[in-house]
């Protein structure tokens, strides 16, 4: 139990950070780094293998983000880890700094630039399948949004990995039901999502994305499943944690004023 509260505790750092950031580069996307927050945060200080004093540790699990727009949240918890300081965080979309708009390799802990939505599960499967040809042991785990889950290079990805059985893969969806077009449910329905999943070989496990006794436990069971890969389908809210851009989707690319952001900050103490 304390480590789930540490764990309550450091996303709601997380998420200040986010808000801090955005409001000071003056654009980005706060609404789906809010929602994922909770379910990186648990996987970076609770389950991740990883060393930031050696970010090209060979032995190091493996995480990409390919929702690339929410990278706000990854740089906060890379910084929050210790691969840089945290005062580089309010360098976020600034000419020359190393958090650019969309992650790429100049910032420490990335592995692959994202930022194109649907490719990141493949990019995830080469990493899996390159696990097995050095024969290390790593996982991989990798961020999808729901809005992204559309696309049909996803389902090509989750086709082939069932079919190579790599159980050393865990994909997480966040499930928060928005893209930058609307509710997901009205652009192109999802459901039924878990079914899905299963019918293409994937263990899959559904969870209250933001009940960090239940992410942490999806992790643990998703690392004891062998013979096929694993989807945690985690259900979020747009916006998590900061009421007035809950479930609004001009929130999805559009950064906080700074009055708002204060107001945000007052609402996450």
């Amino acid at each position: 139990m304390t480590e789930i509260r540490e764990l309550q505790e450091k996303a709601k750092q997380i998420r200040r950070l986010i808000v801090q950031m955005l409001a000071e580069a003056g654009s980005g996307h706060p609404g789906g780094s809010l929602s994922s927050a909770d379910l990186i945060t648990a996987l970076f200080f609770s389950v991740l293998r990883h060393n930031p004093k050696e970010p090209s540790w060979p032995q190091r699990d493996r995480f990409h983000m390919s929702k690339g727009h929410c990278c706000p949240l990854w740089y906060a918890v890379l910084a929050e880890s210790g691969y840089f300081p945290l005062e580089r965080l309010l360098t976020l979309r600034k000419m020359g700094s190393m958090l650019q708009g969309h992650p790429d390799r100049r910032t420490p802990g990335v592995e692959v630039a994202s930022g194109s939505l649907g490719q990141g599960l493949s990019v995830a499967l080469g990493m899996s399948l390159a696990a097995r040809i050095d024969k290390l042991d790593y996982r991989v785990y990798v961020l999808l949004g729901d809005g992204e889950s559309q696309e049909g290079n996803v389902w090509e990805a989750a086709m082939a990995a069932s079919h190579y059985a790599c159980d050393n893969l865990c994909a997480i969806i966040d499930y928060n039901g928005f893209q930058i077009d609307g509710r997901t449910c009205d652009v192109m329905n999802l459901e039924p999502l878990a079914q899905k999943w299963q019918a293409f070989g994937w263990h899959t496990i559904e969870i209250d994305g933001h009940d960090m006794q239940q992410i942490v436990e999806a992790y643990k069971e998703a690392q004891g499943i062998k013979g096929k890969p694993s989807v945690i389908i985690a259900r979020t809210i747009k916006g998590k944690g900061v009421s007035f851009m809950e479930n609004v989707v001009d929130f999805h690319g559009r950064a906080p004023t700074k009055e708002e952001a204060q107001k945000a900050l007052q609402e996450l103490r």
